[in-house]
C-alpha cells in the first residue's frame, strides 16, 4: 500500500498544459510511484506555476505534509529561474519553495521524464503507427513528439536503473526532402539566419507550414493558431491547412528516422508531444512511414524499429516522481 506520510508532489509543466500530481513511493517495482491525486491545468488561465502548485495543495483530498516536489520542464536552470522561452511566465524556484513551504525542489527535463515512464507502460497504451514482425529487442528507446516545442530524449535501458539521455535534438537544422520543402525552407529563412526542425514541427512550427504553404500557393491566410490548423486540417475545410499537416507528417517521419539511426534505436520510438493525438488518423495514412524508410542502405534496419503513438497522460508526473526517487537513492 502506498504511503500518504511519504508522499511529495510531482509536476509536468509544458507550454499549454501543466500536470500536476501527489504521488506516494511504490514498494512493488511495477511503477516507482503510485498517483493518489492529479490535475491537468491550462496554464494561460493562471498568472504563475507558483499559483497552479498552490491551488493543487488547496483542494488536496489527502492530508500531508509537503517537503519535496519533482518539475519536469523544458529548458534548464539559471540561478533562481528555470528558462525557457515556450512557458507563459517565468518559473521562480525560491518563489515555489516558499509559498509551498517545501525544502527541496528538483528540476527534471520534461522529455526526460516522459521518457522513463515509457519502460512502465504496456502496449495496450499505445496506437501502432509502423509494427515490424520481428519481436522487439533490448536497445536504446526513443521518445519524442511536438507540441509548444519539439522535445526529444533517449531511454538506456540498464540494472538497477534505466538511464535517460535528455537532447536537443529538435534545435538539429531543417533538412528538406523533396522540392516543396526546399521551398518551404527558402521561406523560412528569409528573415532567420538558422531554420531548425522545431521550426517547423511543434505547434508554432504547424502554423509557420500553414503560412509557408498559404505563401506558394497564393492563398490568404485564414488560420492563425495551432488547433485551428489541425481542426481545419482533420476536417478537410481549408486546403492550406490539410497540405501543410501532409508536410508535417512527411517530415516527422523523416526526423523520427534519422534520430533512429543517431541513436541506434533498436528498441523502438514512441511519439508523444500535444499534436500527434489529435491527428492520429492523418497520421496513420500520411507519408510519414515512407519518409521514415527513405534511408538508403539502412532501409532493412529500419524496418525491424517499431513506432507506437501515445497519449501523454499522467507520463511526465510519474517519470518526475520515478527520476526524482532515482536521484535519492544514489545520494
Amino acid at each position: 500500500m502506498p504511503s500518504a506520510e511519504l508522499a511529495f508532489l510531482a509536476a509536468d509543466v509544458g507550454g499549454t498544459h501543466a500536470r500536476i500530481g501527489l504521488v506516494s513511493p511504490r514498494p512493488d517495482g511495477h511503477r516507482p510511484v503510485t498517483v493518489l491525486e492529479y490535475r491537468r491545468y491550462a496554464c494561460a488561465e493562471w498568472p504563475s506555476l507558483t499559483a497552479v502548485l498552490k491551488d493543487f495543495v488547496s483542494q488536496m483530498a489527502v492530508n500531508v505534509r509537503l517537503e519535496h516536489c519533482a518539475v519536469a520542464s523544458a529548458g534548464y536552470v539559471l540561478g533562481d529561474a528555470i528558462v525557457n522561452d515556450n512557458l507563459p511566465w517565468p518559473v521562480s524556484i525560491r518563489d515555489i519553495r516558499e509559498t509551498l513551504g517545501i525544502s527541496s525542489l528538483a528540476v527534471i527535463n520534461d522529455f526526460e521524464a516522459v521518457a522513463y515512464a515509457t519502460q512502465f507502460m504496456t502496449q495496450a497504451d499505445t496506437t501502432p503507427v509502423i509494427e515490424t514482425s520481428s519481436p522487439q529487442v533490448s536497445g536504446p528507446v526513443l521518445v519524442m513528439g511536438p507540441g509548444t516545442g519539439l522535445g526529444s530524449a533517449v531511454l538506456l535501458p540498464g540494472k538497477p536503473h534505466a538511464t535517460v539521455l535528455a537532447t536537443e535534438a529538435g534545435q538539429v537544422a531543417l533538412a528538406p526532402g523533396n522540392e516543396l520543402e526546399i521551398e518551404i525552407l527558402r521561406l523560412f529563412a528569409r528573415d532567420r539566419s538558422y531554420v531548425s526542425f522545431e521550426q517547423a514541427l511543434s505547434g508554432p512550427g504547424l502554423v509557420n507550414l500553414y503560412n509557408a504553404i498559404c505563401t506558394l500557393r497564393g492563398m490568404r491566410p485564414a488560420l492563425r493558431i495551432p488547433a485551428e490548423v489541425t481542426r481545419s486540417a482533420v476536417e478537410k475545410s481549408d486546403a492550406a491547412a490539410v497540405e501543410a499537416l501532409h508536410v508535417f507528417c512527411g517530415l516527422l517521419g523523416s526526423f523520427v528516422g534519422d534520430l533512429v539511426l543517431l541513436y541506434g534505436a533498436r528498441g523502438g520510438v514512441y511519439l508523444a508531444g500535444g499534436i500527434l493525438p489529435q491527428i492520429r488518423d492523418l497520421l496513420l495514412t500520411s507519408t510519414f512511414a515512407e519518409r521514415f524508410f527513405n534511408k538508403g542502405v539502412m532501409r532493412p534496419f529500419l524496418q525491424q524499429v517499431p513506432v507506437r503513438l501515445m497519449e501523454h497522460g499522467q507520463l511526465g508526473v510519474i517519470g518526475a516522481a520515478g527520476l526524482y526517487l532515482d536521484g535519492q537513492q544514489a545520494q
